[in-house]
């Protein structure tokens, strides 16, 4: 059990959080919520400072008792993964301590002794160690990863690629508690479902920071709340979490309104019969009363973003036209005869699996990519705004919010300017604050500040609450609810899809065709495709396999009968020759049929006494500390055994390889 008693933490000077008690029992699932800058990650490191792990935060438990179990394996998604030149499924691989220390010590038997050796492979085999790269394996396709690239050192993915890496990792672990900071960020929807599957099934603790609330509410059965420096464990998931903290907030308003009147009145007492020497004993009665009051805070307008989307200047049908066509690239499509029109009513959502071709689809629709074949036509009133990572990523790192917005902004006031900016969140001195000492959350706020500004009436937004908060992504749907123009978006927060598209979209086996059905649905149509193409992998497994015998078997009829036409074509011997010819082949490779003879018995002794370890290695008894020297003893033996069997294998191997050199 993990248990904080009374628990204060401070970080650069400043408490995070103070008196911070709590219980979180084994195989629970909790889910760590609270505005960015609360605590959360801090909480994570204060756990694996306690449990002896390496964190890159210097942090200062002030006050309070923490226990953890000392037993515990904990395991921790990190947030940066650095480069390395190892094959990804070897650092996948790596995830998993033990076997990857056990499976090293197995590469290398020379520097240790048999009985090291027996304990090495007792152990392998106890973890089941012979399955864990298929584990691996299982899990990188979960997350998205093909096969032709598990051989791929870490250094050729990409940032977001390396995220999945370390989250394929962490799962590895065979851990108690397992530490999830922000893990769909990177993910698309279709990893997201397999990635909730997966800890459902996950027997250990699970503490999950998240700002997908479809996700949380799908994982966890408990919110750990941060909030004005305290942590509050409810019970439920998300949305069960939601509707208890506003009934509590709720009686805390009505709490702080009453005491507030409660106040006004003593207070007016105390000013008015202070002086009164009749009524100056009461009066200091009801000072001392006003000291005894708690202060309770009023409930403060939660979510600090109060941005909306302007009204577009110009609007037409269609804005954007794509007709029957192949998009793809260097003359290769990868979706075929596609056809979407985009009004200013269109509100889109795009599924598909990953690699399906959505992003391609998009890069279509803004006109980065070219029709191969087909019509692309775009009206004169366009203007598309198109949010994706690279436009994050492209913001000039040494401009401010302020200069940014003045380069687009004309002849628009500092003060008007300010008030915008406040609406997304960039008050005080974020506001000149160069934009490369700005977090990821930062970034796509101020990138969605731009385009808002800049009055769009097509939106494409391609994972646009990658980063974003769970108040930003609320405040962004509001946002979206109310744009007057066109939207297309791909996104795996559900949340966002259920509450701003009207249409759903499926790009899948290289078409683009309305998907029947809600978000919900797609998840079940996507377990159904998945089974689908496992089945289909394992008949083309079948299929393959058949053919390799059917084409062996082909092969072997035609060397007989390339033989028996090399017999036929043969001078014909008499049957005098044919007999002196078999005495001298039979004086010949008699010395060779001896030694194959005399191999043949060694070994079926030799097969024997291995048959006969078995038994005895099979007895259960035999592992107990007081028979542990005549364990060591069978290991040696049936290890003295085998290396007998595998010298005599050889031994006739090359006798009979010998023989054939003398027989037709």
């Amino acid at each position: 059990m993990i248990e904080f008693n009374k628990v204060s933490v401070r970080r650069d000077g400043r408490i995070l959080f103070s008196d911070a008690t709590f219980q979180i029992h084994p195989g629970q699932k909790v889910g760590l919520t609270g505005n960015n800058g609360t605590g959360k990650s801090t909480l994570f490191g204060v756990i694996l400072t306690y449990m002896g792990e390496q964190t890159t935060d210097e942090l200062t438990v002030d006050a309070g008792n923490i226990s953890i179990p000392s037993g515990w394996e904990v395991a921790h998604m990190a947030q940066e993964v650095e480069g390395s030149s190892q094959p990804a499924i070897d650092y996948v691989l790596s995830g998993d301590k033990e076997w990857y220390q056990l499976n090293q010590k197995m590469m290398a038997p020379d520097s240790l002794s048999d009985a090291e050796i027996a304990q090495l492979y007792q152990r392998f085999d106890d973890i089941d160690g012979y399955r864990t790269p298929t584990t691996a394996a299982q899990i990188m396709a979960g997350l998205g990863f093909q096969p032709n690239q598990h051989e791929l050192p870490v250094n050729d993915f990409s940032g977001g690629w390396r995220m999945r890496l370390n989250l394929a990792k962490t799962l590895m672990s065979r851990a108690d508690l397992l530490l999830l900071d922000e893990p769909t960020n990177h993910l698309d929807l279709d990893a997201i479902l397999w990635l909730e599957e997966w800890i459902a099934k996950f027997d250990g603790t699970v503490l999950l920071i998240s700002h997908d609330q479809t996700f949380l509410d799908a994982t966890i059965s408990y919110i750990l709340h941060v909030e004005n420096q305290r942590l509050t464990l409810y019970t439920g998931n998300y949305s069960q979490f939601v509707r208890t903290r506003s009934e509590r907030l709720a009686q805390q308003q009505q709490a702080y309104e009453k005491q507030e009147t409660t106040r006004a009145h003593l207070e007016d007492f105390v000013r008015r019969f202070r002086a009164k020497a009749s009524k100056a004993k009461q009066a200091q009665s009801r000072l001392k009363q006003l000291e005894r009051m708690a202060d309770l805070s009023p409930v403060m307008a939660d979510n600090p973003f109060t941005f909306q989307f302007y009204e577009p200047n110009h609007m037409s049908s269609p804005l954007i036209s794509l007709k029957s066509a192949d998009i793809g690239y260097s003359e290769t499509p990868i979706l075929r005869d596609a056809s979407l029109q985009i009004t200013p009513d269109t509100r889109i959502g795009l599924l598909g699996m990953n690699g399906a071709g959505k992003s391609t689809l998009i890069k279509a629709l803004v006109g980065e990519l070219e029709p191969l074949t087909g019509s692309y036509k775009v009206s004169d009133t366009l203007n598309i705004a198109y949010f994706n990572q690279h436009q994050m990523d492209s913001l000039d790192a040494e401009a401010t919010p302020m200069i940014m917005m003045r380069r687009i902004a004309g002849k628009t006031s500092d003060a008007d300017l300010r008030s915008f900016l406040g609406s997304f969140d960039f008050r005080g001195d974020r506001i000149d604050t160069p934009s490369k000492l700005f977090s990821g959350g930062e970034r796509a706020r101020l990138t969605l500040a731009l385009i808002v500004w800049q009055k769009p009436n097509v939106l494409v937004l391609d994972e646009p609450t990658n980063h974003l908060d769970l108040q930003m992504r609320q405040a962004l749907t509001m946002a979206l609810q109310g744009f007057a123009g066109a939207v297309v978006l791909v996104s795996h927060d559900r949340e966002l899809i259920a509450n701003v598209c009207d249409e759903l979209y499926l790009v899948h086996d290289g078409k683009l065709q309305e998907f029947e059905g809600d978000v919900s649905d797609y998840g079940k149509w996507l377990s159904e495709q998945r089974k689908s193409d496992a089945k289909e992998a394992a008949k083309e497994s079948r299929d393959a396999k058949a053919s390799a015998n059917q084409a062996a078997k082909q092969a072997e009829e035609d060397r007989k009968a390339a033989e028996a036409k090399a017999k036929a074509e043969e001078p014909q011997l008499s049957k005098e020759e044919r007999r002196k010819l078999a005495a001298e082949q039979r004086k010949l490779t008699a010395p060779i049929r001896k030694r194959i003879e005399q191999a043949e018995k060694k070994l079926d002794k030799v097969v024997a006494g291995l048959a006969d370890l078995e038994l005895k290695l099979a007895d259960t008894t035999l592992y107990e500390e007081t028979r542990k020297d005549e364990l060591l003893t069978l290991l040696d033996e049936q290890a003295s055994l085998q290396q007998q069997q595998a010298e005599l294998e050889e031994q006739m191997l090359m006798a009979m390889t010998e023989l054939e050199q003398y027989e037709p």
